[in-house]
């Protein structure tokens, strides 16, 4: 494997999406391109925290509340009065 294809799997790899045969072939060329090998993958993970940081939470929408809710609305009037729900 050359150190460009080590790349392409090494990003990959710090995601979690390496499959499991490419995985023993990836574990092999890592021990043989040594410390080099290791600082790239040390920056992947630093890049891929980076970027999982600079995220922000998406904002539910109007529409999906009001739809939990008229949700939580049909579940309770299906119950009859004075009964609990049953949590899950």
């Amino acid at each position: 494997m050359s150190f460009k294809e080590f790349q392409n799997r090494a990003r990959l790899y710090v995601i979690g999406a390496l499959e499991n045969g490419a995985s023993r072939e990836f574990e092999k060329a890592r021990a043989g391109f040594g410390q080099k090998a290791e600082d790239f993958i040390t920056e992947c993970y630093r890049l891929h925290e980076a970027f999982a940081l600079s995220l922000r939470p998406a904002k539910s929408s109007g529409a999906l509340k009001e739809r939990l809710m008229k949700m939580v609305r049909a579940r309770k009037q299906s119950q009859p009065a004075g009964e609990q729900p049953q949590s899950q």
